[in-house]
This record gives structure tokens, C-alpha cells and sequence, in this order.
């Protein structure tokens, strides 16, 4: 990872049920934004770029037009294409996942339980690779 940059990740901890990341996204040279709600986030890209999003997958059945908050998120998201956006999910509700990413790119997901290694390395190479569409 460049270290003569620091990178910003967006972490959105909507229900949680996993450790807490914030020590891990530090240690590999993030400054953290942590917030509690899509909406939330909403205003945090409002002020600043992050370069990375962590966010949940968290599928809402009565909603009427879309899956989950996340798609509110997404759809501002796609305005900066070298921001990388990973999700996690429950295996369970994976098919519902599909059918999001057919409309919206993310960066990588990871279901849960979320293994520490595996994220770190995942945000590793997206802080690796070269700015572009992925």
C-alpha cells in the first residue's frame, strides 16, 4: 500500500454482529469514518471521497422497489468510479446479493463470519490496484 497517501475507508456498521474492523482498517494505514446508518454515509460523501466503503448487505423484504438501503448508497457511489465498495453479507441471502450486483459493481463481498485475514487482504489489493471502473 502507498504509505505517502493516506487512504480513507467509510466503514457503515448498520446491525453489526461481527468484531469490530476500525483497529484492522487502521493498522493497514486507513483513516476511518465510521457510521451507523446508509443515511449517515449519504452525508459523509457529501463531504469527502473515501476510497473504500465497507458496508453491510442487509436484504429488506418489504421493501417495495429495492433489496436493501445499500442500493440508495450505490446508486451515489457510481459517480466516483475509482471508489471501491465491499460488502458483507449472509450466505443466505446471496441470490438477493446477485441480483444487486446485476445492477450496481462492488469491489469484492465477503460472507459472513468475516474472516479478518481474507478482509485484509482484500482491502489490500483494492488499495493495490490501479484507479479504475471495476
Amino acid at each position: 500500500m502507498n504509505t505517502a497517501k493516506k487512504r480513507r475507508l467509510l466503514a457503515i456498521m448498520e446491525l453489526g454482529g461481527y468484531p469490530n474492523f476500525i483497529p484492522l482498517y487502521e493498522r493497514i494505514g486507513f483513516e476511518v469514518t465510521s457510521v451507523v446508518s446508509v443515511r449517515k454515509a449519504l452525508g459523509v460523501l457529501r463531504e469527502r471521497e473515501p476510497d473504500v466503503v465497507v458496508a453491510e448487505f442487509n436484504y429488506q423484504s418489504d421493501f417495495r422497489d429495492r433489496t436493501s438501503s445499500l442500493e440508495s448508497l450505490l446508486a451515489v457511489v457510481q459517480r466516483y468510479p475509482a471508489m471501491r465498495v465491499l460488502v458483507f453479507f449472509d450466505k443466505e441471502h446471496a441470490h438477493q446479493l446477485a441480483r444487486l450486483q446485476a445492477r450496481y459493481p462492488l469491489y469484492a463481498t465477503l460472507s459472513y463470519p468475516i474472516s479478518e485475514t481474507e478482509l485484509q487482504s482484500c482491502l489490500q489489493r483494492a488499495c493495490d490496484e490501479p484507479d479504475q471502473t471495476v
